[in-house]
Protein backbone atom coordinates (compact mmCIF):
# COMPACT_ATOMS: atom_id res chain seq x y z
CA UNK A 1 0.00 0.00 0.00
CA UNK A 2 1.68 3.56 -0.67
CA UNK A 3 2.03 6.14 1.78
CA UNK A 4 -0.45 9.11 1.76
CA UNK A 5 1.19 12.21 0.44
CA UNK A 6 1.85 13.92 3.47
CA UNK A 7 3.86 11.04 5.16
CA UNK A 8 6.06 10.86 1.98
CA UNK A 9 9.21 13.23 0.92
CA UNK A 10 9.27 12.76 -2.74
CA UNK A 11 10.62 15.11 -4.67
CA UNK A 12 10.24 19.04 -4.11
CA UNK A 13 11.92 22.58 -5.50
CA UNK A 14 12.35 23.11 -2.00
CA UNK A 15 14.55 19.71 -1.38
CA UNK A 16 17.88 21.90 -1.44
CA UNK A 17 16.11 24.21 0.71
CA UNK A 18 14.73 21.96 3.42
CA UNK A 19 18.32 19.78 3.11
CA UNK A 20 20.79 22.78 3.65
CA UNK A 21 22.46 22.90 7.00
CA UNK A 22 22.01 25.76 9.17
CA UNK A 23 24.81 24.79 11.10
CA UNK A 24 26.19 22.75 14.30
CA UNK A 25 24.20 21.89 17.41
CA UNK A 26 25.66 22.13 20.80
CA UNK A 27 25.98 18.51 20.74
CA UNK A 28 27.72 18.99 17.34
CA UNK A 29 24.94 17.78 15.27
CA UNK A 30 24.47 19.25 11.87
CA UNK A 31 21.08 21.16 12.29
CA UNK A 32 19.00 21.45 8.74
CA UNK A 33 16.48 23.48 8.05
CA UNK A 34 13.89 20.79 7.71
CA UNK A 35 14.60 19.66 11.60
CA UNK A 36 14.67 23.04 12.75
CA UNK A 37 10.93 23.93 11.41
CA UNK A 38 10.06 20.45 12.53
CA UNK A 39 11.49 21.32 16.27
CA UNK A 40 9.72 24.77 16.11
CA UNK A 41 6.41 22.82 15.19
CA UNK A 42 6.14 24.32 11.48
CA UNK A 43 5.22 22.86 8.13
CA UNK A 44 8.35 22.91 6.41
CA UNK A 45 6.87 22.79 3.04
CA UNK A 46 4.69 25.71 3.85
CA UNK A 47 7.45 27.93 5.41
CA UNK A 48 9.41 27.13 2.03
CA UNK A 49 6.95 27.88 0.37
CA UNK A 50 6.00 31.32 2.25
CA UNK A 51 9.69 32.36 2.15
CA UNK A 52 9.87 31.43 -1.56
CA UNK A 53 7.18 34.09 -2.66
CA UNK A 54 9.00 36.90 -0.49
CA UNK A 55 12.18 39.21 -1.99
CA UNK A 56 15.69 37.44 -0.85
CA UNK A 57 15.59 40.63 1.86
CA UNK A 58 12.07 39.47 3.62
CA UNK A 59 12.20 35.94 3.29
CA UNK A 60 16.12 36.63 4.78
CA UNK A 61 14.92 38.01 7.45
CA UNK A 62 11.77 36.22 7.78
CA UNK A 63 14.13 33.12 8.23
CA UNK A 64 16.64 34.87 10.84
CA UNK A 65 14.29 35.37 13.12
CA UNK A 66 12.94 31.48 13.11
CA UNK A 67 16.33 30.26 13.37
CA UNK A 68 16.75 32.90 16.50
CA UNK A 69 13.73 30.98 18.28
CA UNK A 70 16.38 27.95 17.82
CA UNK A 71 17.58 26.50 21.61
CA UNK A 72 20.72 25.06 21.52
CA UNK A 73 22.90 26.06 18.26
CA UNK A 74 26.73 26.50 18.38
CA UNK A 75 25.91 29.99 16.44
CA UNK A 76 26.25 33.89 17.46
CA UNK A 77 22.92 35.84 17.21
CA UNK A 78 25.35 37.94 15.06
CA UNK A 79 25.52 35.73 12.36
CA UNK A 80 22.05 34.64 12.00
CA UNK A 81 21.45 37.41 9.10
CA UNK A 82 24.34 35.95 7.07
CA UNK A 83 23.37 32.07 8.03
CA UNK A 84 19.39 32.77 6.88
CA UNK A 85 21.15 34.52 3.80
CA UNK A 86 23.34 31.43 2.47
CA UNK A 87 19.94 29.33 3.10
CA UNK A 88 17.63 31.50 1.46
CA UNK A 89 19.93 31.30 -1.79
CA UNK A 90 18.72 27.54 -1.66
CA UNK A 91 15.04 28.71 -2.63
CA UNK A 92 13.44 28.77 -5.97
CA UNK A 93 11.53 31.63 -6.84
CA UNK A 94 8.30 32.39 -6.13
CA UNK A 95 6.79 28.89 -6.16
CA UNK A 96 4.20 28.03 -4.31
CA UNK A 97 5.15 24.58 -2.45
CA UNK A 98 1.54 23.45 -2.45
CA UNK A 99 1.27 22.88 -6.39
CA UNK A 100 5.01 21.99 -6.48
CA UNK A 101 4.32 19.06 -3.74
CA UNK A 102 1.06 18.65 -5.94
CA UNK A 103 2.60 17.82 -9.17
CA UNK A 104 5.57 15.83 -7.55
CA UNK A 105 2.60 13.64 -5.53
CA UNK A 106 0.50 13.20 -9.10
CA UNK A 107 3.06 12.19 -11.38
CA UNK A 108 4.67 10.16 -9.10
CA UNK A 109 1.55 8.25 -8.44
CA UNK A 110 0.53 8.63 -12.24
CA UNK A 111 4.32 6.53 -12.85
CA UNK A 112 3.14 3.80 -10.22
CA UNK A 113 0.11 3.15 -12.36
CA UNK A 114 1.93 1.69 -15.16
CA UNK A 115 3.76 -0.70 -12.76
CA UNK A 116 0.78 -1.68 -11.50
CA UNK A 117 -0.56 -2.64 -14.64
CA UNK A 118 2.65 -4.30 -15.54
CA UNK A 119 2.23 -6.55 -12.69
CA UNK A 120 -1.69 -7.55 -14.02
CA UNK A 121 0.74 -8.07 -17.45
CA UNK A 122 2.63 -10.36 -15.98
CA UNK A 123 0.01 -12.45 -14.13
CA UNK A 124 -2.35 -13.21 -16.76
CA UNK A 125 0.44 -13.96 -18.96
CA UNK A 126 1.63 -16.52 -16.48
CA UNK A 127 -1.44 -18.07 -16.23
CA UNK A 128 -2.43 -18.30 -19.64
CA UNK A 129 1.24 -19.99 -19.96
CA UNK A 130 -0.24 -22.46 -17.01
CA UNK A 131 -2.99 -23.09 -18.60
CA UNK A 132 -1.60 -23.48 -22.37
CA UNK A 133 1.10 -26.06 -20.62
CA UNK A 134 -1.85 -27.52 -18.82
CA UNK A 135 -3.58 -28.33 -22.28
CA UNK A 136 -0.68 -29.30 -24.06
CA UNK A 137 0.34 -32.35 -21.37
CA UNK A 138 -3.70 -33.33 -21.65
CA UNK A 139 -3.32 -33.56 -25.39
CA UNK A 140 -0.14 -35.42 -25.49
CA UNK A 141 -1.52 -38.33 -22.47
Amino acid sequence: MALRSEYTLGHSSFNDFLFAFIGEEANGQQLTVLSAMARLELNPWSEASRLSELSKEAASKTLAAIIGRLPGGNWKKSDLQLIAGRLVEHLPDGQPGSQTLTKTTSSRNESRKPAIDIRKALFWATLVAVAVVLILRQLSD
